[in-house]
């Protein structure tokens, strides 16, 4: 039986600009995870799972703060990348009227540097939920421990991935210029501003969506009746 992945909006993004393939195969869970992983990222992730039994001896601490605080985190950072991706530089406005298809390297540079910035803080704050959830209990030390076993095994093949996102986007700008009704047309222009600013959040919310789970899961412990004999009433306050 096939199992139909739901694509998150960058992937949707990107392959609206593409021609539709209806005879491309589709591959099973398995099969997906398989590009993924090899063997040698099997056997180590086989031996974190072994080592996370360890895990269930970790006594649960004070967790900083109320249990909306890394949810409220998360969106702050979110909302400061989202600010930064929508800020056209003043060198975009200025070039603008005479934009033609050899400006794209300057988009291409800007979008490198946010990219660059949602590295910086989504990494910061996924560190900083880890080790609030290895604080907090057992259960969500071996999240938070899996989730670094995870972070290292994927880290390359991520990077290479997203790192071919300014290809698709160069594409889509020399379309969008060839399509211009006139040579000061710069209707064009405004477009790819959009796309270029959706992709980029697109990217953010994939980046974040670790960080998101985890909260998740952080969240529904703090909710949980059981879990409120574990939180130090600080916590409950």
């Amino acid at each position: 039986m096939r199992h139909r992945f739901n694509r998150s909006a960058l992937v949707r993004q990107l392959a609206g600009w593409q021609a539709a393939q209806a005879d491309a195969p589709r591959q099973s869970v398995a099969e997906r995870l398989a590009d993924w992983l090899n063997v040698a990222d099997a056997i180590t992730l086989h031996a974190a799972h072994r080592s996370m039994a360890a895990v269930n001896t970790v006594k649960a601490q004070a967790v900083p703060g109320k249990a909306g605080d890394l949810n409220a985190e998360c969106a702050q950072v979110r909302a400061t990348l989202a600010k930064s991706i929508a800020t056209r530089p003043v060198t975009f406005h200025v070039q603008q009227p005479a934009a033609t298809a050899a400006d794209f390297p300057l988009f291409q540079q800007r979008y490198l540097d946010q990219q660059r910035r949602m590295e910086m803080r989504i990494e910061a704050l996924r560190v900083h939920v880890r080790q609030t959830l290895s604080l907090t209990s057992p259960p969500l030390a071996q999240l938070a421990a899996l989730d670094a076993v995870l972070a290292q095994m994927l880290a390359g093949r991520e990077q290479k991935l997203l790192g071919s996102v300014p290809s698709f986007l160069k594409a889509r700008f020399k379309d969008l210029y060839a399509t211009r009704a006139s040579a000061d047309d710069n209707r064009w222009l405004d477009t790819f501003e959009h796309d270029f600013q959706q992709t980029l959040l697109a990217e953010l919310d994939l980046r974040l969506q670790p960080i998101v789970g985890m909260i998740d899961a952080w969240l529904q412990h703090a909710d949980a009746p059981t879990s409120h004999a574990q939180v130090p009433d600080s916590v409950n306050a």
